[in-house]
């Protein structure tokens, strides 16, 4: 076990800093140093290249590099602090710059600002409700966390309820806090999930994959029955069909894709219709 760690170190040691374009999707390791194309505007004709990220830019820098789960900032430098491939998503108005984040395999979710989970009420302590969100430590939501809630009216959530909502806090120095409302203070969505149904637990990598805008295996779920499904970025799936059968045909398919080829879904999908 010892040699490849002191194989890695050594890489580490001797690497130098690598463009970020060109290991985009490739796996990169803890320590790494990122360079990123250059931020300011170029003096000359070839006056931009690459170099360390600097995130304390001044006035001059019109682009933003946003830091993703797996990167963080030390001073003007860009670390990895994950092993994973590294991802970047442009930005809409293509300006530069963009979100830059590592895709990992990891079994424990960490909680981050903006992800929408499914969390479990483990306990309520004065006006604070804990939920259980599968991190190490339970996050907390205000009673007021929720949309149309004032200190007359106070949301119904017991002890045990499902909650979808979104983190609000998220930092490796506070607790993470959760509410149940957007920016316009609407629910959209979020709040109370409903007593039936099924909930179940998948590994972080499928969530993803069922999240993503290309995924065909929700649209050939959903011509199978009909059914409400609730996905949460810490791996938990609330799904619920008209029966019980038909809820744990759905939970059982959902958990044996990840390993499943195209074919062989539509092999599976074709055997369900006839049936």
């Amino acid at each position: 076990m010892a040699e490849p760690v002191s194989v890695a170190a050594e890489y580490l040691a001797g690497s130098r800093a690598r463009a970020a374009r060109t290991v985009l999707g490739q796996v990169v390791l803890p320590g790494e140093e990122l360079l990123l194309p250059e931020q300011e505007d170029a003096e000359g004709p070839g006056g931009a290249g690459e170099r360390p990220l600097s995130l304390n830019a001044g006035a001059r820098s019109r682009v933003r590099v946003v830091c993703g789960p797996g990167l963080r900032r030390c001073g003007d430098r860009l670390l990895v602090t994950k092993c994973g491939r590294l991802r970047h998503k442009e930005p809409g108005s293509g300006s530069g710059g963009g979100v830059y984040w590592v895709d990992s395999q990891q079994k424990r979710y960490v909680p981050v600002k903006g992800d929408h989970v499914i969390g479990i009420v483990t306990a309520k302590s004065g006006d604070i409700f804990k939920v259980d969100v599968g991190g190490s430590e339970p996050a907390s939501l205000s009673y007021l966390s929720f949309e149309g809630a004032t200190k007359r009216n106070r949301p119904n959530v017991q002890v045990g309820d499902l909650i979808y909502g979104q983190f609000v806090v998220a930092n490796k120095d506070m607790e993470p806090e959760m509410v149940c409302i957007d920016s316009c203070g609407r629910a959209n969505g979020m709040g109370v999930i409903g007593q039936d149904g099924l909930l179940f637990k998948v590994t972080l990598g499928l969530i993803r994959k069922l999240l993503a805008p290309d995924c065909e295996i929700i649209q050939e779920v959903g011509k199978l029955y009909p059914l409400e499904i609730v996905f949460g970025m810490n791996g938990r799936i609330w799904v619920k069909a008209k029966t019980i059968q038909q809820t744990l045909i759905l939970a059982n398919i959902l958990e044996a894709c990840e390993h499943m080829t195209s074919d062989q879904r539509k092999q599976i999908f074709s055997r369900l219709a006839e049936s």
